[in-house]
């Protein structure tokens, strides 16, 4: 038996079609380099087409995948010092742990969280438990022949309550994927779907539907069309008009060009319409 995704990913192939690859809205730049002995070096940048903002992060990580170890250091233009460390199969088989820090030094702000992940065939266990918020979340993932149910609380130890609770249930193969979320303590309910139509073709479509406000259920459809090795294009819209549209380039290994738009079709002549451009370049 294999192990099931995690809570977070059940849908997740409808999901990557429909969210993934649009670089919308403003300017990205990453690069990554990894050095002989491993250490591996990550520069990322992002320009707000709208307010002109640039914000940005340095992470450097090291990671002994022999003894299950890995160090990961961050700092961000905001002055964000983010830390993280990785224990995998060091306690016991099938458990990850994972100590994640933050720090904002100039007034003097702290974070830590501590993840504990399981997994073994047939199910799949997240935890978190937030230090100083005392908060924890845990979620589990139950799978057998591609069927999957999940469900996922949050508990705050100082208001000693449930303050949130989601479930889901899903089917996976090969060729096709459904899944149902219910989220927000069983508020907002979701279905999706994804279909390899094809060797190059790859279709996925959701609904969303809040029992709080509007009745109306959310429309979003959208596909992928495989180029060749080196190129794809994908598209989408909603049901309220706006489509969305990206092409993909690898023009050399390790260099990767992705350009996106996002167009209202209700809205043509109004300055409603973004884009967008994101390069990777990876050693």
């Amino acid at each position: 038996m294999s192990v099931p995704v995690a809570f977070n990913d059940i849908g997740k192939p409808a999901k990557d079609i429909l969210t993934k690859d649009y670089p919308i809205g403003g300017v990205k730049l990453e690069v990554k380099t990894t050095a002989p002995n491993g250490v591996t070096f990550k520069v990322n940048g992002q320009r707000d087409n709208k307010t002109g903002i640039i914000v940005g992060d340095l992470e450097t990580k090291y990671a002994d995948k022999l003894n299950g170890i890995a160090f990961t250091e961050a700092w961000t233009t905001s002055n964000h010092l983010n830390g993280k460390i990785e224990l995998e199969n060091n306690l016991a088989k099938g458990l990850k742990v994972e100590l994640l820090t933050s720090l904002l030094p100039s007034i003097n702000e702290k974070a830590a969280k501590i993840n504990a992940t399981y997994k073994q065939p047939s199910v799949h266990t997240v935890a978190t438990l937030d230090v100083f918020k005392t908060n924890v979340n845990v979620n589990t993932v139950f799978g057998r022949d591609g069927f999957i149910v999940g469900g996922e609380a949050a508990y705050s130890v100082k208001e000693a309550k449930i303050t949130r609770y989601n479930a889901a249930i899903g089917y996976s193969a090969r060729e096709y994927a459904v899944a149902v979320h219910a989220t927000n303590n069983l508020d907002n309910y979701a279905a999706s779907y994804y279909h390899r139509v094809s060797e190059t073709i790859e279709a996925s479509g959701k609904a969303s539907w809040s029992n709080k406000g509007t009745s109306a259920v959310a429309l979003e459809v959208g596909a992928k069309l495989l180029l060749d090795n080196t190129a794809f294009i994908k598209g989408k819209i909603t049901n309220v008009g706006v489509v969305g549209v990206s092409y993909t380039q690898l023009l050399r290994p390790g260099v990767k060009v992705n350009i996106g738009a996002a167009v209202d079709t209700g809205r043509l002549n109004e300055n409603a319409h973004k884009v967008g451009l994101a390069l990777t370049f990876e050693n």
